[in-house]
């Protein structure tokens, strides 16, 4: 092993050959990186695994999107603030620097999961692997798409959480894996008295399907052509200082280095550093030793023609790698272009203003204002995993737009929201929900002269209301309300029926300085379809261009 020089193969020769210590015959990198690849995948299946309420237990359990680079920038970009919990994106941008784009292929559970389906389905013969895993121009549209997501993050709008490797895995999980695992008897959320249900849980379920299917197309499609996190660490990988080197002296063009390569990189050729993975394969697989993981190689090497182990060395004309992304200026400036124009129509898609917002549009206890919220939100569905009713869902086109497609919204009919639980505060990553204590939420103590919070208000259908339209008896919302003095109140009218009975019908109202939108009302109201009474996200406290009077009473 030559100063300088990291060498690794299968081989138990060395470089010089001369045989290699036992040591450094038992060591193979790629068996540390398998080992690695491993450990982290089984971290963030237990960190999810964590998540559900009963088990939270003071988990790290966003560990995987605290540590997510492009989550701090955009972020960053987005709201012009750093979230104190997003710092620990340094763990990952400094090694990136130095040691090039290791994470997609150590640390990345998305990427262990591509990777893993594509060596379970491998039955391709070697040169079929040669082709497949040669560099193709459709690679760049990662980079593009971030690009897209850059131009829209200065406008304030957060959309990296669409395909953003870490968020998709914990939005995969929260919404149609664990359901699906309690479906089939394995209870990841234990605890549950009814099959927990998502909207659009079907959907997600079929984009990871898809995309891990197409590695029978691709190997490691996602993180070739469309991850926006690896397009950013690509970007930095340009300047890290240990990299992938040839030596044009040994090499004999074999192209046994590229048959294996999981970022279809090049390294038989000028290797292209922002596409590779750093998972030494090609270091393994070299059976002459040309390919080495050195700290500043030189950029050109010259060629000399002449004989390794006895056998002449083809001459190579001099090469020069390929630091930055293959995307040309054009195509930026473009991509550039695109991004400016679709943040209008994406953002008209959406219900941000203060008088065309959706009213089923009801975001947790603790959320910020609906701009800022949006500028925060990475769509990873933690809230929706950690709450213990089920009222929290991944929000539709309907409910909140193209922007705010799979943020958490409140649906009653589902669930309600618990007085004592502020669960979603603790495991957000992005501050989209403020970390909030029970005393906050409830108004007490210290907060006793903001009151509670507010996510909306419940209203009556009177037309639907037992009581008020059908003559029957029904005090049940009354009785489930849990804020004291009770929200709602009812009128005691003594009525004779149309058979001669007579019945008193206790005929509920709303008092609204009351009601703080917790839903229970609406989720235990015996009308079965369309409830008799039903919250909207008009009163929350969060915004006060969402008030519930158009005039203060006083005026």
């Amino acid at each position: 092993m030559s100063a300088g020089k990291i060498y690794f193969a299968k081989s138990p020769q060395g470089p010089n050959g001369v045989l290699a210590p036992w040591w450094l015959r038992a060591l193979r990198i790629t068996r540390i990186r398998v080992l690695a690849q491993a450990f982290f995948f089984a971290l963030f299946v237990f960190l999810v695994y964590v998540t559900w309420f009963s088990r939270l237990a003071g988990y790290p359990v966003s560990l995987f999107l605290e540590v997510d680079p492009l989550v701090a920038v955009a972020t960053t970009i987005s709201t012009h603030t750093v979230y104190r919990h997003l710092i620990w994106s340094l763990v990952l941008i400094v090694p990136t620097l130095l040691l090039g784009r290791f994470f997609c292929n150590w640390i990345c559970p998305y990427g262990t999961l591509h990777q893993f389906i594509s060596w379970l389905f491998n039955t391709r013969r070697n040169i079929d692997k040669l082709a497949l895993n040669r560099y193709r121009p459709i690679f760049q549209l990662k980079y593009i798409i971030l690009l897209v997501f850059g131009v829209l993050a200065v406008f304030g709008m957060l959309q990296i959480g669409l395909l953003d490797p870490i968020c998709i895995m914990y939005r995969t999980f929260a919404t149609a894996i664990a359901p699906a695992s309690d479906l089939a008897g394995l209870k990841f959320s234990p605890g549950t008295t009814h099959q927990r249900e998502f909207y659009g849980a079907w959907f997600v379920g079929l984009v990871i399907v898809g995309l891990v299917g197409m590695n029978l197309v691709i190997p490691r499609f996602f993180c070739r052509v469309l991850c926006p996190l690896g397009a950013f660490l690509g970007v930095l990988s340009r300047f890290a200082l240990w990299r992938i080197d040839r030596d044009l002296t040994r090499c004999t063009d074999c192209n046994l280095c590229l048959a294996h390569c999981e970022g279809a990189s090049e390294p038989q050729a000028a290797l292209r550093k922002s596409e590779c993975f750093v998972c030494f394969n090609c270091l393994d697989d070299c059976p002459e030793h040309a390919l080495s993981y050195r700290f500043l190689p030189l950029r050109k090497q010259p060629v000399s023609n002449g004989k390794l182990h006895g056998r002449p060395v083809i001459s190579t004309q001099p090469e020069t790698e390929v630091a930055w992304p293959a995307l040309s200026r054009r195509r930026v400036l473009l991509t550039a272009v695109v991004g400016v124009l679709a943040y209008p129509f994406v953002r008209l898609s959406a219900a941000v203003g203060s008088k065309s917002f959706d009213k089923r549009a009801i975001r947790p206890p603790g959320s910020v204002a609906e701009p800022e919220f949006l500028e925060r939100c990475i769509k990873c569905d933690q809230c929706i995993r950690v709450c213990p009713t089920n009222v929290l869902q991944p929000a539709t086109l309907t409910q909140a737009g193209l922007e705010g497609l799979w943020t958490p919204v409140m649906d009653m009919r589902l669930g309600f929201c618990q007085l004592s639980c502020t669960l979603c505060s603790e495991v957000c990553p992005t501050g989209a929900i403020q970390k909030i204590s029970v005393e906050k939420k409830l108004g007490l103590g210290p907060y006793a002269a903001d009151g509670p919070i507010r996510v909306g208000t419940a209203f009556f259908n009177q037309g639907r209301c037992l009581p008020w339209a059908m003559e029957t008896p029904c005090v049940v919302c009354e009785e489930v309300c849990p804020v004291s003095p009770k929200a709602i109140g009812t009128y005691d009218v003594q009525i004779k029926r149309w058979d001669g009975t007579m019945v008193i019908l206790n005929k509920p109202y709303m008092r609204p300085e009351l009601c703080i939108g917790c839903g229970i009302c609406e989720h235990e109201c015996p009308v079965a379809d369309e409830r008799a009474v039903y919250v909207t996200a008009v009163g929350e406290s969060r915004s006060k261009d969402r008030s519930l009077l158009l005039r203060s009473k006083t005026t």
